[in-house]
């Protein structure tokens, strides 16, 4: 079996490696159990990248520290009441965790933690069949009591023992199958899919937290909709992020052949796409952007109408769909910022729209780029990725119309500097200029200027210095 024997190879470089076998060798001599566990051994087998270093022992804590203090540069006592340690070793950083036997009792957001003295009992405890595996060590003896080989041969997941139980245990459990069909690309086990539906109500008794950073790492996947479609369908989403799920009863009056739902999905796909090609190499993936794309219309449910002839709209629902957007990523509290910037790509992705119906002026390009701020290049991706028509002829129409707008923005920035929009003279000039103190008059004058510096560009000090004594003894 190729991907076997690729992992014997892939796993045997592991323990060859220094921080594996300086590892490996402490324990061994203090006589205490080590094996490389979960995602290392899964990832060797599948071909991927290893990229952290897990290990489970029956060491304490404490001992755990006194063994790899000798051995590395560096310590963390990152979780000491969950059991874990962490070491920079021969420039890798590692965490050595003691075997584990903790769950949830049903009614706390946090499990109880318990320490066991099995691997096999902490394997038992793992999320997923795929990730209890391990590599005993310095032996190097593969331990899979439930079959993990197997599932990753048919890209399967599925739970070690009963799926009720493991998600009894820890609910976000259902919220990581779900991530990992869009990060493995595998599929769930019908039984596994089976019992999410039957308990996702437990979701409740997650953390917010912890519940916002699971969609953070589902939504950073290379294809994040097989995860988002498991999240709908088995009504977690309707607990967690309601307004995907309340997307699939509407009709894109954009796009009759497809629902809003399979549309921002699409539109998801396709933002992600356009993220990586203009991206530079290695760039992280852009939450904020995908966030965006995913809600981009979930404003529309409120906003629905049927006008004369059936005619289905949706006015305004960019606004709506902002406020809404705001409020949800709020109660899922993420950070300001990124809930700033989503509101903000949501309350403009149909502006570009109007750019097709009639030639812009110099002035709404300005004006774009003013509204737009630092979330410009988010915006462009969005609005080209909002185009979902399977009419060629519009779809290409609109591409080019994007690329002039584009070619615009470019060439106006290079002769005026419109990515930061100012007035030709700055608060202190303009108080100079009209004699005037700190104050409300300032700030109208301001806007003055500004306003100018839209409609016709920059002025020069000279003639901006005239146009505002006119303006201010006119008024």
């Amino acid at each position: 079996m190729e991907s076997v024997a690729r992992a014997i190879v892939s796993l045997g470089a592991l323990a060859e490696s220094r921080p594996v076998a300086a590892l490996a060798a402490a324990f061994a001599q203090a006589g205490r159990e080590l094996a490389l566990v979960g995602g290392p051994v899964r990832d060797a087998f599948l071909g991927r990248a290893v990229t952290d270093l897990d290990f489970a022992t029956d060491a304490r804590p404490d001992e755990i520290l006194r063994l790899v203090t000798p051995i590395s540069s560096a310590q963390w006592d990152i979780g000491r009441e969950f059991g874990t340690i962490a070491a920079r070793i021969a420039g890798q950083t590692v965490e050595i965790t003691t075997y584990r036997a903790d769950s949830y009792n049903g009614e706390s957001r946090k499990p109880v933690v318990a320490f066991g003295d099995s691997l096999e009992d902490d394997l038992e405890r793992r999320d997923f069949t795929i990730n209890a595996m391990a590599l005993r060590l310095p032996q190097r003896v593969l331990v899979d009591p439930w079959g993990g080989v197997e599932d990753l041969v048919a890209r399967r997941i599925t739970t070690p023992g009963p799926p009720e139980v493991s998600f009894g245990d820890d609910p976000l459990r259902m919220m990581r199958a779900a991530r990992f069909t869009s990060q493995l690309g595998f599929t769930v086990a019908p039984a596994t899919v089976t019992a999410m539906t039957e308990m996702a109500a437990r979701i409740g008794k997650i953390s917010v937290e912890r519940v916002a950073d699971e969609l953070s790492k589902l939504l950073k996947t290379d294809d994040p909709v097989p995860g988002i479609r498991l999240l709908v369908e088995s009504g977690i989403a309707q607990l967690v992020l309601p307004e995907v799920p309340a997307l699939r009863l509407e009709v894109d009056e954009h796009a009759h052949h497809k629902d809003v739902y399979e549309h921002s999905l699409t539109v998801l796909q396709q933002a992600i796409s356009l993220e990586k090609s203009r991206a530079s190499e290695g760039a992280a993936p852009d939450l904020v952007l995908r966030i965006a794309a995913l809600l981009h219309d979930i404003g529309k449910p409120s906003t629905r109408r049927i006008e004369g002839g059936g005619v289905v709209t949706f006015h305004h629902h960019d606004v709506v769909g902002a406020k809404l957007a705001g409020r949800r990523l709020k109660t899922l509290h993420f950070d300001n910022d990124t809930i700033a910037a989503v509101s903000r790509l949501i309350e403009l992705h149909l502006r570009f729209f109007g750019y097709t119906d009639a030639a812009w002026t110099d002035s709404a390009v300005r004006r774009y780029v003013r509204d737009a701020g630092d979330q410009l290049e988010r915006l462009h991706i969005l609005t080209r990725a909002d185009v979902t028509t399977r009419n060629v002829r519009k779809a290409d129409r609109l591409s080019f119309a994007y690329d002039d707008l584009e070619e615009r923005i470019v060439a106006i920035a290079e002769a005026e500097g419109i990515a930061a929009v100012r007035p030709d003279l700055d608060g202190e000039q303009i108080m100079a200029i009209l004699g005037i103190t700190p104050g409300r008059e300032v700030g109208e004058a301001y806007r003055f200027l500004l306003e100018l510096r839209l409609d016709e560009g920059p002025l020069g000090a000279e003639v901006a210095e005239q146009r505002l004594r006119a303006w201010f003894a006119a008024r």
